[in-house]
């Protein structure tokens, strides 16, 4: 993020910080107070911070800024859902989803401005891809919604749980997002468990193996179909990492750990990949697999050929899994009056980015 010679320290995690600290002269735990400060407390004046010295919160005026991008929109739902749009120091904006539940409330964080993978039924990937998000800007989505929302009325934090499913391929930005993990699980910031941060993906499997050895947190897989040739339409991924390598990779990210299971996201599309045999396939597939299958209602979108699937339709297909074993889960459309549902954020890329300027995946993965 650009601040003039200023150094962001939202763009720090607290290996970073300590080399901050270090580059002006002072001792590495002032990293931690930090740290704290700014993520526990969620603080951005350095004249509150009470603990460093008169002269330390002058050098660091001088030096530092704790900035997260601007606030533009803050829509309410009327189911409670609250999203917002930031906007970034290059005239694109994302957006960021607080979605409320009886005893947890998530927080579903973009990683990407716009998404490379194109899938169908996406309305994220409609606009193209423009770049990655900086470690600053992702984690000051989980910064500024912590201090709109506030805690409850017995202190409690209203965001539990973070999911990494708003605009863009988390795991082809894998460093700022691992990073902004990292800070998410430190217990002087925000200090949430590894299974209350999920990952989603649409099956980048070299980076899924490499997630597994640097930061095992939840995973979700976007599968969305039980054959090949279906999901190389609706996810284009899928034509460099097949149905077969892509649940092959699931297994390794579980194994070892009795208490792990996937996440399979599915949207529900009428007359697409709806039916009933294609439940059964889908257990079939699942078998081996400690799994929970999410059917998401699709949600529409401008120009979209696709429709949802009718309610007796989802009924039928998730009857279909729980009576084979599978656990299954039919998820409630949120949002959706303020265009905040699954596969509906589209906040503002100034340009698609040229097939060059497209994320790669990353040197040195598996």
């Amino acid at each position: 993020m650009n601040t003039g010679e200023k150094t962001n320290l939202l763009d720090l995690g607290r290996r970073g910080l300590e080399d901050f600290f270090a580059g002006i002269g002072e001792k590495p735990y002032r990293a931690a107070q930090m740290l704290q400060w700014i993520h526990q407390f969620g603080l951005d004046d350095f004249d509150a911070m009470t603990n460093l010295s008169k002269e330390l919160r002058a050098r660091l005026k001088e030096t530092a800024v704790i900035r997260p991008p601007a606030v533009t929109q803050d829509q309410l739902a009327a189911d409670g859902t609250r999203k917002w749009l930031l906007q970034l120091d290059d005239g694109n904006a994302v957006e960021t989803v607080f979605i409320p539940e009886e005893g947890r409330g998530t927080l579903c964080v973009s990683t990407q401005v716009g998404c490379a993978l194109n899938c169908s039924f996406c309305a994220t990937g409609r606009q193209g891809f423009n770049r990655n998000l900086t470690l600053a800007e992702i984690i000051s989505q989980l910064w500024l919604a912590r201090r709109a929302l506030g805690a409850g009325p017995k202190g409690e934090r209203a965001v539990t749980n973070v999911v990494l499913m708003g605009m863009g391929e988390p795991l082809l930005n894998f460093d700022n997002v691992v990073a902004a993990i990292e800070i998410m699980l430190d217990d002087l910031a925000y200090g949430l468990s590894r299974r209350r941060v999920t990952v989603s993906t649409a099956g980048v499997v070299p980076m899924m193996d490499r997630l597994r050895a640097t930061c095992p947190v939840s995973l979700a897989v976007s599968l969305h179909a039980t054959d090949d040739a279906l999901r190389d339409e609706l996810v284009p991924l899928n034509r460099k990492y097949p149905i077969r390598e892509l649940l092959a990779a699931c297994k390794r990210y579980v194994a070892g750990d009795a208490r792990r299971r996937v996440t399979f996201e599915y949207v529900m599309l009428a007359g697409v990949n709806d039916d009933v045999a294609q439940a059964r396939a889908l257990v079939r597939l699942l078998e081996g697999i400690p799994a929970k299958v999410n059917l998401i209602p699709f949600n529409p979108f401008p120009h979209t050929s696709y429709r949802c699937s009718a309610p007796e339709a989802i009924d039928r297909f998730r009857d279909a899994l729980m009576q084979a074993g599978l656990m299954t889960v039919t998820r409630k459309t949120r949002g959706d009056d303020i265009a905040a549902a699954c596969g509906q954020l589209a906040g503002r890329v100034l340009e698609r980015a040229p097939r060059a300027r497209r994320p790669a995946l990353q040197a040195g993965s598996p």
